[in-house]
């Protein structure tokens, strides 16, 4: 069972940066594509980017895109959400998720998911 622990949320202000993580506890991740997905309060689950098990291969929600960048180190089984530019409307709880399907946009897709990690931008 692929335990997924996300850390790095926090209280920024608009137009800062943080740089979430999320830590797998099993060999298996360098066999199983990655998502960064959020949920703010009333709002169904979003993906806000992806990445293919070997790293080559991202994908980013349009609302992030150029602001957000996905990364991860196989050797650290960990994943990374770069955030910049923040903007209020990011605020939200942010996941991670572990998926043997791919890259894949649909949280119904993904197998694990950490508890997440709360995100709040501050105008």
């Amino acid at each position: 069972q692929v335990q997924l622990e996300e850390s790095g949320g926090g209280v920024v202000q608009a137009g800062g940066s943080l740089r979430l993580s999320c830590q797998a506890s099993d060999g298996t991740f360098s066999s199983d594509a990655m998502g960064w997905f959020r949920q703010a309060p009333g709002k169904g689950r979003e993906c806000v980017g992806a990445i293919t098990d070997s790293g080559e291969k991202t994908y980013y929600a349009w609302f992030v895109k150029g602001r957000f960048t996905i990364s991860r180190d196989n050797a650290r089984n960990t994943v990374y959400l770069q955030l910049n530019s923040l903007r209020p409307e990011d605020s939200a709880v942010y996941s991670c998720g572990a998926t043997s399907d791919g890259v894949a946009t649909n949280p119904q897709l993904y197998d694990h998911w950490g508890q997440g990690t709360q995100v709040t931008v501050t105008s």
